[in-house]
């Protein structure tokens, strides 16, 4: 991605320095995995593994420890997540303005380690997420090394710009009220029920994600798409479960298939028309 030189956001607040990170909550490694698959999937997954990550934690203990200083790698990767989110800034703001209505702008917080926020502690295995509570992504770029080695992803720094544009997926489903709607239709329904909705909310922001990168095409390298799709497929629900349990189980599903994945992104790219996000239409 062509980012060099390009306006930054003043949107981030970058905590990667801060003491009292580091192993407050639980490293990365396999307990961060485990810790992944627990928050993606829970259900019959988090059943069986559950017992797994308390052993693991006896002996860890509650140390906390100082994050080191930022490297040049460090800051330079800080300032391309800026740029990101200048782009999705400038794009969600046009985009919001011929709807008639007004984007109000996110905070992303980079952190290492671990993290307190709006919607509780977390920590770096949890992979990034969005709290509506403070309306702020949380990132810790450890993660996309994770996603390489552990699920096959090819990496690059479109691979990190897809998913923070996922996660803004999340801020636009807040603000357009498509996150409440959605727990309040979960309420009386089945696990499975449930999960499908979770689907449907997580490929329609991997479909936002897709029309944010249509409309950022000018900056884009050639291999960037193929890095963002990459990262889709490591990502699915039946690649994480089949690689960590050796089966999958469709019913746990939260976050969709690898294929449904790529295909939301795709189609999100391809279309750049918002309107056409009808996951919660087609998927069921």
């Amino acid at each position: 991605m062509k980012w060099q030189g390009r306006r930054q956001s003043d949107n981030v607040e970058d905590r990667r320095s801060i003491s009292g990170g580091g192993k407050a909550l639980v490293g990365g490694g396999v307990i961060g995995i485990i810790i992944l698959l627990l928050n993606v999937f829970g259900g019959e997954t988090g059943q069986q593994i559950a017992p797994i990550l308390e052993q693991m934690q006896g002996g860890q203990g509650q140390q906390t420890e100082a994050a080191a200083p930022l490297s040049k790698e460090d800051e330079e990767m800080g300032n391309f997540v800026r740029v990101v989110l200048a782009d999705n800034e400038d794009i969600w703001s046009k985009i919001f303005a011929e709807n008639g209505m007004t984007y109000e702008k996110p905070k992303l917080v980079l952190f290492k380690g671990a993290v307190q926020t709006a919607c509780g502690g977390a920590s770096s295995a949890s992979g990034p997420f969005y709290c509506p509570g403070d309306r702020k992504v949380y990132m810790d770029l450890d993660f996309f090394e994770e996603l390489k080695t552990k699920f096959g992803a090819k990496g690059g720094d479109f691979a990190i710009a897809y998913v923070i544009a996922h996660e803004i997926g999340h801020h636009i489903q807040t603000l357009l009220g498509t996150s409440s709607k959605m727990r309040q239709m979960q309420q009386g329904k089945s696990d499975a029920e449930s999960n499908k909705l979770s689907v449907a909310l997580e490929l329609q922001a991997d479909f936002y994600a897709g029309v944010w990168a249509h409309y950022n095409q000018t900056n884009l390298d050639t291999g960037d798409i193929e890095e963002a799709l990459s990262a889709a497929n490591a990502v699915g629900d039946d690649a994480i479960q089949s690689k960590m349990q050796g089966h999958v189980v469709p019913d746990s599903f939260t976050h969709g298939t690898s294929e449904q994945r790529m295909y939301w992104f795709n189609k999100g790219f391809k279309t750049g028309d918002i309107k056409q996000g009808t996951t919660f239409e087609e998927i069921r």
